[in-house]
């Protein structure tokens, strides 16, 4: 075995090693239904927020607006969101989830809860519900 060396009183490492392990199985489940983690994202919170604007929701997932813009055409083309006039502000876009947007995001969903219950099986539930409490804080 390899020493990790000061490697192992360091959280950060940590983090991302969990965190590389965490994203390669949410994108290999995902991919069955041809969404990315941040497409994902984006869907769950305009499919419980339906109207929100870019810039809103730009900054609640912390996606910088051009790379939001660009994630927002393809789910376009694909027919998963549309951007409507917002009849607050007519210089925004109110954003929604079409049909088949709905329908898409409930699959994804299912995945999600799959790659949830892996990752509450290898952590055990104590720890993934005091893990989620103490990450929810930053």
């Amino acid at each position: 075995m390899i020493d990790l060396g000061d490697l192992n009183d360091r959280l950060g490492y940590f983090v991302r090693r969990v965190q590389i392990w965490i994203f390669q199985d949410f994108i290999r489940r995902l991919a069955r239904i041809d969404i990315s983690p941040a497409q994902f994202s984006v869907l769950v919170v305009i499919g419980a927020n339906p109207g929100l604007s870019q810039s809103e929701i730009a900054g609640t997932l912390g996606i910088e607006r051009a790379r939001l813009v660009r994630l927002l055409h393809r789910l376009e083309r694909r027919s998963l969101t549309q951007r409507l006039p917002s009849s607050a502000d007519g210089r925004r876009h109110a954003l929604q989830l079409t049909r088949d947007g709905q329908k898409l995001l409930a699959q994804a969903k299912a995945l999600a809860a799959q790659h949830e219950a892996a990752l509450k099986e290898k952590l055990g539930g104590e720890r993934h519900k005091a893990l989620l409490d103490v990450l929810r804080e930053f």
